[in-house]
């Protein structure tokens, strides 16, 4: 019962990665933060699969940009296109786009089941992943981990499932709410994870730095690296 977890993310490019870490970084530090994360959350995908049988993806846009992921990604990380593009069943719209492209991909690859996993929360317990993927490979047909602002930072399942992407307000604190309805109206019993947190802006990247120093989550050593290199710590108590 094979699991494919795709991180959707962004090819690293200053200016389009992590652009609302900036400020207080620079397009630049954006960019590299968002490289350290990638790494760290790949690398946690790679311990995960030492639990459970999981194959980690990039699920990446724009199309044209793999050469960006080169020495960027946990070894055995493999890449999926996931822009969005092609026809898509009515009211899935914006991001929800990529994630059903993300989402059909790894299925046809051949994996049983399905997670999509977001690129903001480096630290995230890796007991999630392996929960989610073993809570799927166990006879649940979805499972969600959801995010302290209304989002998720995990959405899996065991078919594609359209209607958990259409008509949902993309990047507002309603995602969550409005997948979970979703699910509901087609029936669809979705346990939850434990709720975790993004790191999309100041005080959320403030918090990442206290919970690195404080062993709270996985220890993302790439990201924790790039905060000591760019004296975040300092910077942002300044």
């Amino acid at each position: 019962m094979s699991c494919g977890i795709a991180v959707m993310a962004k090819a690293p490019r200053a200016g389009h990665s992590k652009t609302r870490l900036s400020p207080p970084l620079s397009p630049e530090e954006a960019r590299q933060m968002s490289a350290a994360f990638l790494r760290d959350i790949t690398e946690n995908i790679r311990l995960a699969s030492q639990q459970a049988d999981i194959t980690g993806y990039v699920a990446y846009a724009p199309a044209g940009y793999e050469g960006l992921f080169d020495g960027v990604l946990a070894a055995g990380t493999k890449l999926v296109l996931a822009d969005g593009a092609g026809e898509m069943p009515v009211g899935v719209d914006g991001f929800g786009r990529c994630l059903l492209h993300a989402t059909r991909a790894l299925f046809a690859r051949g994996h049983d089941s399905v997670c999509v996993l977001n690129s903001d929360s480096p630290t995230l317990p890796t007991a999630c992943l392996v929960e989610a993927a073993q809570r799927l490979q166990a006879g649940d047909r979805a499972v969600l981990g959801p995010a302290e602002d209304g989002g998720y930072y995990l959405l899996g399942m065991t078919s594609d499932y359209d209607e958990l992407y259409a008509g949902i307000d993309w990047s507002t604190a309603e995602v969550a709410a409005q997948t979970r309805a979703a699910a509901a109206a087609i029936g669809l019993q979705m346990p939850e994870l434990a709720g975790w947190y993004d790191v999309d802006d100041r005080l959320s990247l403030a918090r990442l730095i206290d919970d690195l120093a404080s062993g709270v989550g996985f220890g993302a050593p790439a990201t924790a690296s790039q905060i000591a290199a760019l004296g975040l710590r300092n910077r942002l108590a300044a």
